[in-house]
């Protein structure tokens, strides 16, 4: 599976099948939300925040790549990401594209 975040891949002819999207929702325990509200007073990066943040872009990616996969796709292009706070310590992460085949 090719994933890639411009409207094209070199040397494909494409067909598009269908926009495809994965997201999940992710959060940390009370115990790191405490902790890096201390942080906040210091400055520095919220290294657990990140942590969540990637694997949160992760597990949506494979989301799309599996719902994608069903389609019969060799590709995702235009491939997009978007996150929000859904509430303190918790956000949520979305991913789409274009499913694609190759022609």
């Amino acid at each position: 599976m090719i994933l890639v975040n411009t409207d094209y891949i070199s040397g494909k002819t494409l067909e598009t099948l269908s926009i495809v999207k994965g997201c999940t929702i992710q959060s940390k325990h009370v115990g790191k939300d405490i902790a890096n509200a201390f942080k906040t007073l210091v400055g520095g990066e919220l290294t657990s925040y990140t942590e969540m943040m990637n694997e949160a872009r992760a597990i949506a990616t494979k989301r799309m790549v599996e719902e994608a996969e069903k389609l019969g796709a060799d590709g995702i292009v235009n491939i997009r990401y978007a996150s929000s706070a859904v509430m303190q310590g918790a956000a949520e992460v979305i991913v789409y594209g274009t499913a694609v085949k190759f022609i």
